[in-house]
């Protein structure tokens, strides 16, 4: 039932003539399908074994008078089992037939109207199937055209893959690492902002080390406490440049562990950052992401060392209180509201400002530091860790086996290959459609 149903059927129905055609279940089915009868063609066999008296009948069914079917009805008559068994030809069969309805009475009138005979039925067949073909044609061209840009995208999402040939195999090797390089590096320059844009959350982790450097600037406001923790043999009321020294290297070395924390951080987001450009431009090449993969690691690790030696040396370079003359005293006059010139050095000889004094050359430590560690853990982490990976990852073309680094999933490539078959299949079929109904 389910292939009657299809629009692209033509339904032959064969009946007996020695039967009641109009209650046939075959004629039935078929009108249930094709109620308009556009797709269904009745054949009438065994005109010879009729009850007299129905010939008029059954000739009125033939010349569609009856049940009318748009492609009508035909009579044939068959060969015998007897005929079958004495092997007589088939073209011997057809003159027979064709004698059959030439001397009969009713009959005869089929052959003129080409109703009648299996060669008669043969022509008509041809020419319907050739009409309903063409009637088809645009529709099937239409669902063609769309399961091939459904293809297309399939096998754009499986990429194009490797070719089988060492030379282009490594030609696409180029391709695939120029591909991956160049988004390093847009990644690396800002050019490139992602789903969960890096730069953001490099910023995000910036801002908290700014935060957490001016929250480090609230015990200054004790100055009595840190007079009695720093004083030495001195006597009361007299202070030094030692305890301005010592107050405020110990208080800058508590910034260093902070600072690691904040290194460590950056390290993650750019590892995961760059992990996911490898996973994106290598999707099917497993061996190469795990090699990529693991330079990234080990370049970050080095990276790493380098800057937290770096770090070192900066608060080991805190260690010594230094900043410009100027610098110091326009931030001291900006935290007292007073006036502090060169002119007025030393200033340090008035013990009341100390807590000031302090606060100023912090304040200029904070402002150092906020900026240069991130400027130095990008320049480490991000952009020489972005050149370090192109330069390494071009090496890779000196490995003699590259059908090993494009190695792909069993699954992708069966997967592409079926897809590609098909792919010229569809387009073949679309081109051999469309000639047709171009010269038709």
């Amino acid at each position: 039932m389910k292939y009657i149903k299809k629009p692209e059927t033509i339904n032959l129905v064969v009946v007996p003539c020695n039967i009641d055609i109009a209650t046939t279940e075959a004629l039935k089915m078929a009108q249930e399908v094709d109620p308009e009868g556009k797709r269904t063609v009745a054949i009438l066999t065994k005109p010879d074994l009729i009850d007299k008296g129905t010939e008029e009948r059954i000739l009125a069914i033939v010349q569609n008078k009856v049940i009318p079917l748009r492609k009508g009805y035909i009579m044939v008559k068959c060969r015998g089992q007897q005929q079958i068994n004495d092997e007589i030809p088939l073209e011997e069969a057809a003159q027979m037939e064709r004698d059959f309805f030439q001397n009969h009475d009713y009959f005869r009138c089929l052959l003129k109207e080409d109703k009648a005979t299996i060669k008669n039925l043969a022509v008509q067949l041809t020419q319907d199937l050739v009409d309903h073909i063409k009637k088809s044609l645009p529709q099937l061209h239409e669902q063609i055209n769309k399961q091939l840009w459904s293809v297309k995208r399939a096998l754009k999402d499986c990429e194009i893959g490797p070719p089988e040939d060492p030379e282009g195999a490594k030609d696409f090797l180029i391709k695939t690492l120029n591909g991956f390089n160049e988004k390093i590096k847009s990644l690396s320059s800002e050019e490139m902002i992602t789903e969960n844009n890096m730069f953001a959350q490099l910023r995000a982790e910036f801002k908290k080390w700014n935060d957490y450097l001016n929250s480090t600037k609230t015990p200054f406001n004790n100055s009595n406490e840190l007079s009695k923790n720093y004083r030495g043999m001195e006597l009361p009321g007299f202070m030094n440049y030692r305890f301005f020294k010592k107050i405020m290297q110990d208080h800058v070395a508590k910034l260093k562990d902070p600072a690691i924390d904040l290194l460590n951080a950056i390290k993650d987001i750019i590892i995961k950052q760059f992990t996911d450009v490898v996973s994106e431009c290598f999707q099917n090449y497993h061996v190469l992401q795990n090699i990529t993969k693991d330079k990234i690691n080990n370049i970050q690790l080095t990276q790493l060392e380098k800057a937290e030696q770096r770090i070192a040396e900066q608060f080991e370079m805190e260690n010594r209180i230094y900043t410009q003359d100027p610098i110091f005293l326009k931030t001291l006059s900006e935290i007292t509201n007073e006036t502090f010139s060169e002119k007025e050095l030393p200033v340090f000889d008035k013990p009341c400002k100390y807590k000031q004094m302090l606060e100023a050359y912090y304040e200029i430590v904070v402002q150092r530091v906020a900026d240069q560690l991130p400027l130095m853990i990008n320049f480490y982490m991000l952009q020489e860790t972005a050149q370090l990976l192109t330069i390494d990852t071009m090496k890779l073309l000196e490995k003699p086996d590259v059908h090993e680094l494009l190695s792909e999933d069993s699954d992708v490539s069966r997967r592409r290959k079926d897809l590609r078959a098909r792919l010229n299949r569809l387009t073949t079929a679309t081109k051999t459609i469309s000639n047709f109904l171009n010269n038709h």
